[in-house]
This record gives C-alpha cells, structure tokens and sequence, in this order.
C-alpha cells in the first residue's frame, strides 16, 4: 500500500539534498570565478610591468634575460593557479555529491546482489 507521509518526507529530503547540492556548486563557482578573475588581474599587470621593464632594456642580452625571466615566472604562476582551479573544481564536486552519499548508499544497501548460477563439473 502507498503510503503518502512516507512519499512526501522522501520527497521533501531529495528536494533538500538537490538544493544543498545546488548551493555548494553555486558557492564553488563563485570562489573560482574570483580566483580568475584576481589571476587575470595580476598576470596583466604583470604583463605592462615586464614590456614597461623591457622598454627600458639597453642591448640584447638584457632582453634576453628580461624576456627568459618574465616567461619561466609566467609558466610557474599558470601551473600553480591550474593546480589550484583543479583542486578547487575537485571539491565542488566531492561537495555537490556529499548530500546523495547517505541515500545512495542506503539504496545500495537495500539492493540484494543477483544469485551467481555455478557449474558442476561434469
């Protein structure tokens, strides 16, 4: 038989569980969207820093220096703001799946494997 109190709380709790869901990805986005944005920010002024810096060079070989600084301290700050936005986009996920792990495993736990048929050997 049906019952509807049943029905309806199993209902109100998936319904909170995809709002919180939805909420953590929300807040997870903000934050990376903010990191971006700071690291754009700063790359840029770095960049008008290195051409101002560069301008200002008297031969070749001070370029060269300049241009091969500039670049290895660029690559290292991309790396380390890449392996900071992977980290960060890990943990919206682990959050937007935290609300489901307790009915997903109860739903797991309630399900029975199949009988596994075994042969004789003839």
């Amino acid at each position: 038989m049906l019952n509807f109190e049943d029905t309806n709380r199993k209902s109100k709790e998936a319904m909170d569980a995809v709002l919180k869901s939805y909420s953590e990805t929300a807040k997870g986005m903000q934050a990376i969207a903010t990191e971006t944005t700071e690291y754009s920010k700063k790359s840029f002024q770095d960049a008008v820093t290195h051409f101002e810096t560069l301008s200002g060079a008297r031969s070749f070989e001070d370029v060269f220096e300049l241009q091969t600084s500039y670049v290895k301290s660029a690559y290292e700050n991309f790396v380390a703001e890449a392996t900071k936005l992977t980290e960060m986009y890990s943990d919206i996920a682990k959050s937007a799946y935290k609300p489901y792990e307790a009915p997903v495993a109860a739903a797991t736990k309630a399900m029975k494997p199949a009988p596994v048929a075994t042969q004789t050997a003839a």
